[in-house]
């Protein structure tokens, strides 16, 4: 069975238009919240206790046990899955993958003071959100199916642009 695939920088949304999705029918899966639940602790704490690498571990793990699943899904990523290229074939094997595409400054708008984001602590955010967004770029063109923008655009929009391709 085939299943809606997001992906994108923390904050663009994925989530959330999930969630309208969910309306469509879908069963949502929150791979963090997947991750956190199997893990019995939060991304970080996985991220300050075991590191990173283990986290991307957790993250591939997760999607060969969605991978077996019989049932359709649509899955919000975590904004780093798509960086192995593993994970990019996985996640394509899963369903139809779609880039949620945003602009920083509105990354910045939305995750003002939100500190539960292992990347985005440290001094420059802004800095910071520039740089991963541009390194991430090409892996999440890649591991796509289609992109769509999703700056003054609603949940609901997106979720019935994303309807009409599935």
């Amino acid at each position: 069975m085939s299943s809606i695939v997001l992906i994108g920088f923390m904050g663009a949304g994925k989530t959330t238009v999930g969630k309208e999705l969910v309306k469509k029918g879908f069963e949502l899966i929150d791979t963090d919240a997947y991750i956190e639940a199997c893990e019995k602790m939060s991304i970080s704490d996985i991220f300050a206790q075991k590191g990173e690498d283990y986290f991307r571990q957790a993250e591939t793990k997760a999607l060969k046990t969605l991978l077996v699943q019989d049932k359709q899904f649509v899955i919000s990523c975590g904004g780093g899955m798509p960086l192995r290229e593993e994970n990019r074939k996985l996640l394509k094997k899963l369903g139809m993958v779609v880039y949620l595409r945003i602009q920083p400054e509105t990354v910045l708008a939305r995750l003002k003071g939100d500190t539960t984001r292992p990347l985005l602590k440290g001094d420059d955010s802004g800095e910071r959100v520039r740089t991963l967004m541009k390194q991430r770029e090409a892996h999440y063109l890649s591991g796509a199916d289609f992109v769509l923008d999703v700056d003054h655009k609603t949940p609901g929009e997106l979720a019935e642009e994303i309807f009409k391709e599935f």
